[in-house]
């Protein structure tokens, strides 16, 4: 192991100066602490230590850029005080609404051999550690990223839960990649990616300790990061966009981050502690930017009807779309989604009747979007009308005159620096005309939800739609869904588009009805765009029924209660002073699961889980305190307390 140089850290306190302290800088409960050294080589390292032991091992630091080596050869300029950090917002749609971030943070400046400087901002939550880089050296007016020299070691022993990089501009039309693999479960670390790299959120075990990685606050200034394909002794290192990976004119070609004046990199976030810390920490949107003026009228979470789900592109007709808003408004619910061809199908004119038809039962209309210019060979419409900012504010403008609601965009093009601009700009622009929005074949949002508060939701995992199209994927569907409360729906808003009681045309449905039910709590989606039809739901009991139409359209807190990433997860979560829990059993055999339930002594829930048939309801109690539960293969259960 390096031995390493210390770098003095400085507190602040009372007296005239700051006092000298030779120690790492610690959470503000002292469980977690980072110590960050310029090692005798003149690198910069970071190591992480929950409780004395350690959980990130000493890990790279630094950066390239053309003129500017800030990986190499540096010496300590200067470490700020230690300041405290607080931060209290709150999210329209998420794991809770008013959240509180309480955080150390330093800044530490190091100098390369040329002088040029670099600060590393650290922040030390009790729920894990943050950095980012910022240069703003008057002598680099252009700062141009090369490379990054980042990493993450782990011991050898610690293991990994990780979703693949599918390579660019494969798979059908070139949409590729969209985070949208299977995660490979419990792999020794060092595991090389079978494909271009792994996905954030990454997920990690070491000794008794959970860690997840993923980065947050994406401005469009700085690409997309990713874990790199190779990681040889344990050792994770950031990965950079594939080349194909940028938008194309008008918005640009830029693979890599670059800026005049200050450069500053978002934040690389690793969640650190039990498993229960993880499912409640915020740190994904804890870091992000604080939201941007929106009408908070308008950012209405929700439920949806959607036809395309089950029935695909020839339910894209006005008659149809009818029936489905009448279906939303059956249900209680507060969104339609009409899907890819309304233009051509149902037409501008007819789409702003249905709209207004939508309006008259309490509906909104939400239209689909394909994002692409010219860098994938999808060919659904409306295309090629969201490129320029005067495309946007043209075609906003007109379909907000039309009583459209909000936006689904789709088969974007990973994650170079061009196309999260793109991002960034479709936002403000949706914002500016007072849209919602959903990215679909999209990258992962990265704290975008709190930043801006009209993106409800997206995509970028394998959901539901994949299982409609060969048994495979259905038949992966329960061990696949038992991870993301872990991973992919661990920080951001997630359209998995779940839940089907009834058929799906050509495949056989593996999962069971109550774990179908558990989705609807169990994922955390702004506006959440149920997939089952009128026809399915109209078989299902009045009680699950009751259940759906009264259904949180957001939460205020959560509490994790059980899982095994993979296996299984029983989430709770708040909304006024109701408590829903909700888990699953994703694996192919009955469980008997441990439910710590304390919060609830006292109460008793209305129990609604599988019944004797694989398509089965059943309904019962669940009370609180310590109690265990039998959930049934691919099954799972939802409970409401009062």
């Amino acid at each position: 192991m390096t031995r390493f140089v210390p770098i003095v850290l400085a507190f602040a306190v009372p007296a005239a100066v700051a006092a000298p302290f030779a120690a790492p800088l610690a959470s503000p409960d002292r469980h977690l602490s980072v110590d960050v050294r310029v090692t005798p080589a003149g690198t910069l390292e970071y190591a992480v230590q929950r409780d004395g032991k350690p959980v990130i091992l000493p890990s790279a630091l630094g950066l390239v850029l053309e003129g500017a080596d800030l990986a190499s050869g540096l010496t300590l300029a200067q470490a700020s005080p230690v300041r405290a950090v607080a931060d209290d917002y709150e999210l329209a749609a998420g794991k809770k609404r008013r959240i509180g971030y309480r955080a150390n943070e330093q800044v530490v400046t190091v100098r390369n051999a040329k002088g040029q400087t670099m600060d590393v901002a650290f922040r030390v939550s009790n729920d894990g550690v943050a950095f980012r880089y910022v240069v703003a050296d008057a002598g680099l007016p252009l700062k141009t990223f090369v490379s990054e020299a980042t990493s993450f070691a782990f011991a050898r022993d610690a293991k990994a839960w990780l979703q693949p990089v599918a390579v660019a501009q494969v798979g059908w039309g070139r949409a590729n990649p969209s985070y949208e693999e299977h995660y490979q479960r419990g792999i020794p670390v060092g595991t090389p990616s079978p494909m271009a790299g792994w996905v954030f959120p990454a997920l990690f075990r070491t000794g008794d300790t959970w860690v997840a990685l993923t980065e947050t606050g994406m401005d469009g200034s700085w690409h997309a990061s990713r874990l790199a394909a190779r990681s040889e002794g344990g050792v994770y290192r950031l990965g950079t966009p594939m080349a194909p990976e940028v938008a194309d004119a008008p918005m640009g070609n830029a693979l890599l981050a670059s800026a005049r004046g200050t450069l500053t990199s978002p934040w690389r976030v690793a969640a650190i502690g039990s498993l229960g810390t993880l499912v409640e920490s915020t740190l994904g949107t804890d870091l992000a930017a604080p939201a941007i003026a929106f009408d908070r009228a308008k950012a209405v979470p929700g439920h949806a009807s959607w036809s395309w789900a089950l029935l695909k592109d020839d339910a894209t007709e006005f008659d149809t779309q009818k029936r489905f808003i009448d279906y939303a408004a059956d249900m209680g619910w507060n969104y339609t989604l009409v899907d890819a061809e309304w233009d051509k199908r149902i037409g501008y004119e007819r789409m702003a009747a249905l709209a207004r038809y939508a309006q008259s039962k309490r509906i909104g209309l939400l239209a689909w979007y394909n994002s692409s210019g010219n860098w994938n060979d999808v060919p659904f419409t409306p295309k090629s009308k969201l490129l320029t900012h005067a495309q946007r504010k043209a075609e906003f403008a007109r379909i907000a005159g039309m009583g459209i609601k909000g936006i689904k965009v789709d088969f974007f093009n990973g994650d170079g620096q061009s196309m999260i601009r793109y991002y960034v700009d479709i936002l403000d622009d949706a914002a500016a005309a007072g849209l919602l929005v959903n990215f679909h074949g999209a990258t992962l949002p990265r704290g975008w939800a709190r930043t801006y508060p009209n993106l409800m939701t997206a995509e970028a995992v394998r959901g539901f739609e994949y299982t409609t199209f060969e048994q495979k994927d259905q038949d992966a569907v329960p061990a696949h869904a038992a991870m993301l409360p872990f991973t992919r729906n661990l920080f951001d808003p997630m359209d998995f588009t779940p839940m089907v009681f009834g058929d799906i045309p050509k495949i056989r449905r593996v999962t069971r009805n109550g774990f179908e039910l558990a989705e609807s709590v169990l994922f955390l989606s702004g506006i959440q765009h149920y997939a089952e039809i009128p026809e399915g739901m109209a078989k299902a009991p009045p009680y699950v029924k009751a259940f759906l139409r009264t259904l949180p359209r957001s939460w205020d807190d959560v509490r994790f209660v059980a899982g095994d990433p993979g296996r299984h997860a029983v989430i709770a979560r708040k909304a006024g002073s109701a408590w829903y829990v909700a888990g699953f059993n994703g694996t192919d055999e009955d469980a008997t699961l441990d439910l710590d339930l304390a919060f609830l002594a006292g109460r008793s829930g209305q129990l609604i889980t599988d019944g004797a048939g694989e398509r089965d309801f059943a309904q019962g109690t669940l009370a609180g305190g310590r109690q265990k539960i039998v959930v049934k293969a691919r099954g799972g259960f939802v409970a409401r307390f009062e």
